[in-house]
Order: structure tokens, then sequence, then C-alpha cells
């Protein structure tokens, strides 16, 4: 499902316009980015919760050349599923 997909079911199941929908979508996944981008976590209870962690600088290889390279640290964003959705994909 893309996010114009996300959109239209949205719309259907709480009975509103596709541009209020995607206005609503678009304000969560907002917020979502703002809260990571102060290096706090977002808890959806069932769904699942982002994070944000550090990855070290390493060590990596060029495929085409097989040079060594160096792979700098960086904050990378995590998801961890919840219970529920967990148990929906079972």
């Amino acid at each position: 499902m893309n996010k114009g997909e996300l959109i239209e079911r949205v719309a259907k199941e709480a009975k509103i316009t596709k541009v209020e929908a995607g206005r609503a979508i678009d304000s969560v996944f907002s917020s979502i980015r703002k809260t990571l981008k102060r290096g706090e976590k977002t808890s959806l209870v069932g769904f699942g919760t982002f994070s944000v962690t550090r990855r070290k600088a390493r060590t990596g290889r060029n495929p085409q050349t097989g040079e060594p390279l160096r792979i700098p640290a960086r904050r990378v964003v995590r998801f961890s599923s919840g219970k529920a959705l967990k148990e929906t994909i079972r």
C-alpha cells in the first residue's frame, strides 16, 4: 500500500474527504518526524515504537573495486512492532 491508497482507505473508513484524510495523515507523519528529530521515541500502543539510535562509524568495502572505505557514524530510525501488530500477521 502506498500513501495514496492509505489516504483512500482512511477517507472511506472515517467517512471524510480524501483531502481531509490526506491532511490528517500528513499531520501524523509530521509529528512523528519532529519527535524523532528531537531524539525522542514515538509509541503507538498496539502498533509499535519509532526511536532513534546511533550507529557507530565502521569500515566497509566498495563492492565494485573491493577497496576499503570509511562509513561515518550516523543516527538511524528504528521501528519495533507492538504485540497486537505481531499477532495480526502471524
